[in-house]
């Protein structure tokens, strides 16, 4: 599980994940000047940092580096929140308060995750029944011009 990032680590990877692309010490020390008084060395040493608990690859480009995320901040979301239900000794419990604690719009995107996260498993259901059903067909089971009736005399169902 991923720890909180710190202040200046969420400061950071907030532009590397609103810019989607790798990005450079410089670049990302500009934009944070326009909010605060920072070193180009601080933000060098956060990157650095970022780079070794694995939160961002970075790439050589000559004597500097390019940084870029490894996941997207809903992944970094969903594993704090996960994390933090996971600690719980009643999972319900803790759900029930957290859904208290949403407004209506969160609420109205919670249920269209739900609503996703079902149909992807109604589509991984369907196709596992259609590799089972070709497994038992067995090779050249379908129709064809080679077999016109389709696989023909086989286990009743």
């Amino acid at each position: 599980m991923p720890r909180p990032l710190g202040e200046l680590e969420d400061a950071v990877m907030t532009r590397v994940w609103k810019w989607n692309r790798p990005v450079t010490v410089r670049e990302v020390l500009e934009d944070l000047q326009q909010e605060r008084s920072i070193a180009y060395t601080t933000v060098m040493t956060v990157l650095d940092n970022l780079h070794q608990k694995g939160w961002v690859r970075r790439e050589a480009e000559g004597r500097a580096y390019r940084y870029e995320a490894v996941s997207t901040r809903a992944a970094y979301a969903a594993a704090l929140m996960n994390d933090a239900w996971s600690q719980s000794d009643n999972p319900a419990a803790a759900l029930v308060a957290f859904f208290g604690m949403m407004s209506p719009s969160q609420r109205e995107a919670l249920s269209d995750a739900v609503r996703m996260v079902e149909g992807d498993t109604v589509r991984r259901e369907d196709e596992a029944d259609r590799k089972a059903e070709a497994a038992e067909r067995g090779p050249g089971g379908g129709e064809g011009p080679e077999n016109p009736g389709g696989p023909g005399p086989g286990p009743e169902r």
